[in-house]
């Protein structure tokens, strides 16, 4: 059947609205950070793979970091494995740091990567423990109360911090057409699991590569200030005081914290976008109005 006149009309303003930045972002890397509400409707998670197809398509180079949290609360539930959680960070103890690998380097990895290959890209599956991807060490959280003299270090067991990125595999993947899917699992110095959020390898990654845009799909609609208004343009000193006068807070603050580093650290602009707007990812880089909050050195300069 024929597209109508109004119909075929409006696809022709798409593709010119978004030709600009086609030729803008040509040759240049992206790094997606997938997870939430995206990875849980089979619409939206089509419409995710979609994306990261044409956006290779046209010559972009997408890498992506996935999450995968609620399906290992999942499978330890079903393991009767109890969850602990301290400032928002599982506590992982080596049976938890199994049930982890198995989850995200097998089920959700592999998931994703059937999803991209099927709609005609190149995908390829990898953790941190691939050629030493995500070389980790362990985080220690401390903690400290008024009527404490010195902070608490609190062991979290098997969760980490980046300190290094393979790039040569990463940048080799890219130059061969290929689209590296990454679970967000880093290796230590001998040998040893960590299991680490997804929002900082994706960040880390980013500044490793010198990426074009940082990507952090969410389960909100953007970055929001006190009258709860999307905040659309931002640099990093406004998010700082943001930080500072308690608009920022809770959930939202490691994200930011993890946006504005890697602003920081090289890479031209960060994105919050909203995970359950279908197509949110192209939306986002193809036209001009966006759907969620970018955060760089430069906010008014077009990006």
């Amino acid at each position: 059947m024929s597209l109508n006149r109004d119909a075929a009309i409006n696809i022709a303003k798409v593709l010119s609205e978004a030709l600009p930045y086609i030729r803008r972002f040509v040759g240049k890397t992206l790094v997606i950070k997938y997870g939430g509400n995206a990875m849980e409707s089979d619409e939206l998670k089509t419409g995710f793979a979609r994306d990261i197809v044409l956006m290779k398509a046209v010559g972009i180079n997408p890498v992506v970091v996935h999450g995968g949290g609620p399906q290992i609360g999942d499978l330890l539930k079903r393991l009767n494995i109890e969850s602990h959680f301290i400032d928002g960070m599982r506590v992982t103890d080596a049976q938890t740091m199994d049930v982890v690998e198995m989850v995200l380097g097998g089920q959700v990895n592999k998931d994703i990567v059937t999803l991209i290959n099927r709609h005609g890209g190149s995908a390829i599956g990898l953790t941190g423990k691939d050629a030493q991807l995500i070389r980790a060490k362990k985080m220690l959280v401390s903690r400290k109360t008024p009527e404490m003299t010195q902070p608490e270090i609190i062991d979290i067991g098997h969760v980490g911090e980046v300190i290094g990125v393979n790039t040569d595999l990463l940048n080799m993947l890219v130059k061969g057409d290929f689209i590296p899917v990454i679970a967000p699992i880093g290796v230590g110095a001998h040998g040893e699991s960590y299991n680490i959020n997804a929002d900082l390898v994706a960040g880390k990654v980013a500044e490793a590569l010198k990426a074009e845009k940082l990507m952090l799909l969410t389960n909100i609609a953007g970055l929001m200030n006190k009258q709860g208004e999307v905040l659309t343009g931002m640099d990093t000193a406004e998010v700082d005081r943001l930080i500072a006068d308690g608009t920022i807070y809770g959930g939202m603050l490691p994200k930011i914290r993890c946006a504005l580093e890697a602003v920081q650290g090289g890479v031209n602009s960060a994105h919050i976008i909203d995970g359950r707007v279908p197509n949110a990812v192209l939306l986002e880089i193809f036209t001009d109005s966006g759907v969620g909050t970018q955060i760089s050195n430069h906010p008014n300069i077009p990006l």
